[in-house]
């Protein structure tokens, strides 16, 4: 026999809503990922590779985390702006990255 169990949705009609909005809210939130923290090794192995897509003129994927989440972008680097602390990619928009957010680089 299958019970059809339709979770928090048979609540939400008797509930304010503020109530479902909140609801809402909190679901967002435990899908949330940490920060990952780079010790120094890392963050030179980093560095080096991004030098060395630079000088070469080679691809690279970037993973970095921004709004609570693992993001990957991937091109070619246009140059690494050490005074505002922001990696720029060459493509039409410019997309910058922040250093601080990098948790990976590969170049491919």
């Amino acid at each position: 026999m299958k019970v059809n169990d339709r979770g928090s949705i048979k609540w939400t009609s008797i509930m304010m809503p503020e109530q479902i909005q909140l609801l809402n809210e909190y679901w967002k939130t435990t899908e949330y990922k940490q920060r990952p923290i780079l010790d120094e090794q890392e963050f030179e192995e980093i560095g080096i590779k991004l030098q060395m897509a630079i000088h070469n003129n080679l691809t690279v994927e970037v993973k970095y985390y921004k709004d609570h989440d693992h993001k990957i972008i991937k091109g070619k680097l246009l140059k690494v702006d050490n005074y505002n602390k922001t990696l720029i990619f060459q493509n039409y928009d410019r997309t910058k990255v922040g250093l601080l957010d990098i948790i990976n680089v590969t170049i491919v």
